[in-house]
C-alpha cells in the first residue's frame, strides 16, 4: 500500500511539474507574441512617419514649383493672387517668394526636422526682412481663415507675437528678442 501511495505521490508530483512546465512554456510563448506585436506596431509607426515625411517633402516641392511658376509668369500669379490689387505687381511677386520661405520653415517644423524653439529662431531671423513683414501683414486675411486650433494658426500667432516683440525691442541685437518656446 505504501508503494502505491509512494507511486501515486510521485505521479501526482510529476503531473504537477508537467502542468507547471506547460504553464511556463505557455507564458513564455505569450510574452514572445506580445513582444512581436509591440515590435510590429513600432515598425508600422516608423513606416507611417517615413511616409508622412515623404508626403511633406513632395508637397513642399509642389508648393515651390507652383509658386516659382507664379513668380515667373504674372498671368499665372493672377490665379493665386489674393493680395490687395493696389500693391504693385513686383511687390506681390516678392510676397509669393516670402510665402515660399515661410512655408519652407513651417514644413521643416511639421516634418520634425526643426523643433518649435529652432523654428522660432529661424523665424526671428527671416522676419528681419521688411518685405517678409509686409508679406505677413498683407496675408493676415488668409491666416484668419485657418482653424484656430490648428498648428498653422498657433505658429501664426507665435509669429505675430515675435514681430510685435521685434518692433518694440530697444536693442539692435535681434537674435535675443522674444521668448522662444521651450523645445517640444
Amino acid at each position: 500500500m505504501a508503494t502505491r501511495n509512494n507511486a501515486a505521490g510521485r505521479l501526482a508530483s510529476a503531473a504537477a511539474g508537467l502542468m507547471l512546465a506547460t504553464a511556463a512554456v505557455t507564458l513564455i510563448a505569450r510574452q514572445r507574441r506580445l513582444e512581436e506585436a509591440r515590435l510590429q506596431v513600432k515598425r508600422l509607426e516608423l513606416e507611417e512617419l517615413a511616409s508622412r515625411r515623404t508626403a511633406i517633402a513632395h508637397q513642399q516641392r509642389m508648393h515651390w514649383e507652383l509658386l516659382a511658376k507664379a513668380i515667373d509668369d504674372p498671368s499665372l500669379a493672377a490665379v493665386i493672387d489674393t493680395y490687395d490689387k493696389s500693391i504693385p505687381a513686383e511687390k506681390r511677386r516678392q510676397y509669393f517668394y516670402a510665402n515660399a520661405w515661410y512655408v519652407n520653415l513651417y514644413q521643416l517644423y511639421e516634418a520634425g526636422i526643426l523643433d518649435q524653439e529652432e523654428l522660432f529662431g529661424r523665424l526671428r531671423e527671416i522676419f528681419q526682412s521688411v518685405v517678409l513683414r509686409e508679406y505677413w501683414e498683407a496675408s493676415k486675411a488668409q491666416r484668419a481663415t485657418l482653424k484656430q486650433s490648428s498648428d498653422e494658426a498657433r505658429i501664426g500667432l507665435m509669429v505675430d507675437g515675435l514681430i510685435k516683440d521685434l518692433d518694440e525691442a530697444d536693442t539692435d541685437e535681434w537674435w535675443v528678442v522674444g521668448n522662444p518656446p521651450s523645445a517640444q
